[in-house]
């Protein structure tokens, strides 16, 4: 992609992958295999493989560790992926606590691991995750399930993120049956989630013995009807994701419907994306990691189509990035996290305005896209 840029966005790119290298070097040294969620106050308190194993973000620290590894060589990053991975082993002891998430969980440790270094243990690990995920598919609706409890009809648009597990183990089983449970699903999200706008629900529920669809909760955004936008991010870079991994044009399509639709709310707010985009204007509550998000997504489309078309998506991205850095990011290498006022969720206030680890995952995947210095993770 570093050959479409022009010398401005170039240069800023530079910059920002020898800051990225500055910064993630002083953070591997420091945390190494531990597994951070939330900086406080510049510090990765918690570590999540005491604290929660099964924590759907656990396999963001990993990725980028890989990541950086693939473009620096630096084995400090290998070494401390490689303990996450290790660590990541009592989640599936448990079970009970695994969801939908083992692809975000599995495909940036174990799968990056395989795809980069050839081991056959990861290859083992991130099949084991593929076959949980499978297991959750509803052979009536149509759907991959994607919480427990007594949930068993509930869908959410970030599903669309973990199904690239599925189109991995295909191609490394040569099963087609992967593929058939990831498209069916993905149809499904296609069908009910995404508004004919562009805007989408967050989450559906669905009759678990015939698929009809029964009520569209709010979830993370303001409401039910609302645009919560991380959930937009999702459905960009997971439909343009399974347009890679298919040939299926319609969820390019579906993509570029859902990008128009978020590149017109982040122009009116300087490219960077309020939590939802149909919240009442007051308070004003921002999030950073929906919109690096949907940067990697944009980069994804502007891959896919024509070049007479690809500039307007991967313009948008580097606006969106460029934005992001100059207004939410910190460098400086003796605190933790980069991409600060992530938030979870509409409602919560522990995890509003706080720097969350998947932000500094999506930022750094787009920066050294733009750079051709990235690898597969999805």
């Amino acid at each position: 992609m570093m050959k479409h840029l022009n010398e401005e966005d170039r240069l800023w790119a530079e910059q920002a992958y020898e800051r990225i290298r500055e910064k993630m070097y002083a953070q591997c040294r420091r945390i190494g295999d531990k597994i951070p969620y939330i900086a406080e106050e510049g510090v990765y308190k918690e570590d999540k493989a005491e604290t929660d194993i099964v924590w759907w973000t656990n396999g963001f620290w990993p990725g980028m560790l890989w990541q950086l590894y693939h473009a620096d060589g630096e084995d400090c990053y290998r070494q401390a992926a490689e303990g996450v991975e290790k660590k990541l082993d009592r989640a599936f002891d448990l079970y009970t606590g695994l969801h939908h998430d083992v692809g975000f969980m599995w495909l940036h440790s174990a799968v990056a691991d395989w795809r980069l270094t050839g081991s056959e243990r990861s290859k083992a690990r991130g099949l084991h995750a593929a076959h949980l995920l499978a297991g959750r598919y509803n052979p009536r609706g149509k759907f991959i399930r994607s919480w427990n409890r007594d949930r068993s009809g509930w869908v959410i648009v970030d599903s669309m993120m973990n199904i690239p597990l599925l189109y991995w183990a295909r191609d490394v089983l040569k099963d087609p049956r992967f593929e058939y449970v990831a498209m069916d699903h993905a149809d499904t999200i296609m069908k009910y989630t995404v508004r004919p706008d562009g805007s989408c629900n967050h989450i559906i529920v669905l009759d678990p013995a015939t698929g009809e669809l029964l009520e569209t909760p709010g979830g993370q955004g303001y409401a039910s009807g609302s645009s919560w936008s991380r959930g937009q991010s999702w459905a960009i870079y997971g439909f343009a994701l399974s347009c890679r991994h298919t040939g299926k044009m319609e969820y390019l399509d579906t993509a570029k419907r859902v990008a128009h639709y978020f590149i017109s709310q982040t122009d009116q707010t300087g490219h960077v994306a309020l939590v939802d985009f149909r919240a009442p204007k007051e308070p004003v509550y921002w999030d950073s990691t929906a919109g690096v998000c949907a940067a990697c997504g944009l980069l994804e489309i502007a891959d896919q189509v024509p070049e007479a078309e690809a500039d307007f998506y991967r313009d948008a991205a580097i606006r969106i990035l460029k934005a992001t850095d100059e207004r939410f990011c910190c460098w400086d290498p003796q605190k933790d996290s980069i991409v600060q006022m992530g938030s979870g969720s509409y409602a919560t206030s522990h995890d509003r305005h706080v720097p969350i680890v998947y932000g500094d995952y999506f930022f750094i995947e787009a920066v050294l896209r733009l750079l051709d210095k990235d690898f597969l993770i999805w």
